[in-house]
């Protein structure tokens, strides 16, 4: 295990990159497990602010770090899965590289020093959209793609109240964001990039673990085979029934759930969306993929309107984290709308749109 602070692997962070619904809870656990590697779930601060990023202003200026890292703490404040720790403003805008991502990373190390580890992760998969921005920060930064069949993350989003729902817009996004992925393989390499498909990690745990940890350069820590038994997992596991797995041990019983969780028309929908991917990363394509009829927008937006109410349904009797959610949420309308408001009077301290 690596020196509290050893300064080569604060400057490492890790992160796991790709599309939401493909074990990425399962994978941030097992990273949580090592005794160097703090891994929290993510607010998603650079899915929620980088849109927003422009109206703090020059963010060498402290005010303007200072408007970002307010309104970081404050989508912190209102996550669905609390730290447990606090994070300190002052000491975030002081610590904070000038830029919306510097003032993130600056909350992360907050983080791993409350934990009490040599090295800080990020489990936000949306982080695939700003690679480039982290390498430019980290040139040390490692990133796991985490790639799974892109039928099973369709039908697992069916009932998530974290994803799109509709199997052909989960199927878009998945192709949108595995393409982003490879760009950065392509671009940065295998040291940089390592490709994981969780069909392998959940089917060889013990071979997978082993190779990621040489990929990290972190020796490997037998608790990484047994995550569910760590506190982490049992208190993600109470929170949402989405993430009840966290508590179970690893295991391939998921892979190949689309055989009964999607229809015939889903399934060739998602193929036929996603099919030249799929080739690229070995995932076979059913007979009937050229049976696919592209649906009607209509139908789109109705399917996932009513895959929604059901599962919203679902969350409000059985969330603990639900109207945390909620809040979250109406958190992220508000700061937006302070954005926007910023935006229109140029004039305005940027100060004036941190508080939620």
């Amino acid at each position: 295990m690596a020196d509290l602070g050893e300064p080569d692997r604060v400057a490492s962070p890790v992160f796991i990159i790709g599309t939401e619904r493909s074990g990425s809870n399962l994978l941030r656990l097992i990273l949580n497990a090592h005794p160097s590697i703090a891994v929290p779930h993510p607010p998603h601060f650079m899915r929620y602010l980088a849109s927003i990023e422009r109206t703090y202003g020059d963010l060498t200026s402290e005010t303007a770090r200072r408007a970002a890292t307010r309104d970081a703490l404050a989508l912190l404040r209102t996550h669905i899965h609390p730290w447990g720790c606090d994070v300190d403003e002052d000491t975030v805008v002081a610590a904070a590289a000038p830029s919306l991502f510097g003032v993130v990373a600056a909350v992360y190390d907050e983080y791993r020093r409350a934990q009490g580890k040599a090295r800080w992760g990020c489990k936000s998969t949306f982080m695939v959209w700003h690679v480039d921005e982290v390498l430019a920060q980290y040139p040390g930064a490692k990133f796991v793609w985490l790639v799974r069949d892109p039928r099973d993350v369709a039908a697992s989003a069916k009932s998530s109240v974290f994803a799109p729902y509709h199997p052909y817009r989960t199927a878009g996004l998945w192709v949108r964001e595995q393409r982003l992925a490879a760009g950065a393989l392509e671009r940065h390499g295998p040291d940089v990039v390592h490709l994981l498909r969780y069909e392998d990690l959940v089917s060889r745990p013990a071979e997978e673990i082993a190779k990621l940890c040489a990929f990290l350069d972190e020796s490997f820590d037998p608790a990484m085979l047994a995550p569910h038994l760590t506190g982490e997992a049992q208190r993600t596991s109470r929170l949402s029934a989405a993430w009840l797995n966290t508590a179970a041990p690893i295991s391939a019983r998921s892979v190949g759930r689309y055989q009964k969780s999607l229809t015939v028309a889903e399934r060739r929908q998602v193929e036929r969306v996603a099919c030249l991917v799929m080739k690229s990363l070995s995932y076979s394509l059913s007979p009937d993929v050229h049976q696919a009829v592209r649906p009607a927008l209509a139908e789109v937006l109705t399917r996932g309107a009513l895959l929604r109410l059901a599962t919203e349904y679902r969350s409000l009797r059985g969330d603990t984290n639900h109207f945390r959610r909620w809040r979250r949420d109406m958190t992220v309308l508000g700061l937006r709308a302070r954005a926007r408001l910023r935006a229109a009077v140029p004039t305005a301290s940027p100060i004036s749109g941190g508080n939620a």
